[in-house]
C-alpha cells in the first residue's frame, strides 16, 4: 500500500474516533440537567469515552479505535431543590456528575483533532490528484 493511502486510512480512523467523541460530549451536554424521575433516583451518569491503537498490517499505520464508552463513577453533587419532583425528604436533588466547562473543553480539543484529520485527508487528496495529472501530461 502506498504512502497516500496510508495516510488516508490513518486519517479517516481519527476522524472516526473524534466523531465519536463528539457524540459521546453532546450527550453529555444534553443531560447536563437531567435529574432521576423520584425521589433519591440517580441522575445522569456522565459518559467517558477511550481510544485504543491497532497497528493496520496491510497499511503499516497505527489506526485509532474506540475501546469503550464508560460511565464516570463519580458522585453526584446535590442541589437544594425542594419543588423538584426528584427531591429527597430533606429537599435535596441528585444532579448529573457532568461539568459543562470540562465538556466544552473536551468538544473544543475534539473539534480540533477532527479539523487536523480533515485537512490531511484534503493534503493527501490533492498529492494524488497531483500525482494523477503528472501522469497524464507524460
Amino acid at each position: 500500500m502506498d504512502a497516500l493511502t496510508a495516510a488516508l486510512k490513518i486519517a479517516a480512523s481519527g476522524l472516526g474516533a473524534q466523531s465519536d467523541r463528539l457524540r459521546v460530549v453532546s450527550e453529555n451536554l444534553a443531560n447536563a440537567q437531567s435529574t432521576g424521575n423520584t425521589p433519591g433516583a440517580d441522575p445522569y451518569r456522565r459518559k467517558t469515552i477511550s481510544f485504543v491503537s491497532e497497528l493496520d498490517r496491510p497499511s503499516g499505520g497505527t489506526m485509532v479505535e474506540v475501546n469503550s464508552v464508560d460511565r464516570d463513577p463519580s458522585d453526584f453533587p446535590v442541589e437544594f431543590q425542594p419543588g423538584n419532583e426528584a427531591a429527597d425528604d430533606k429537599g435535596y436533588v441528585k444532579m448529573p456528575n457532568v461539568n459543562v466547562l470540562v465538556e466544552m473543553a473536551d468538544m473544543s480539543e475534539a473539534n480540533r483533532s477532527y479539523e487536523a484529520n480533515l485537512q490531511v485527508i484534503k493534503q493527501a487528496r490533492d498529492l494524488i490528484s497531483m500525482t494523477i495529472d503528472l501522469m497524464r501530461n507524460q
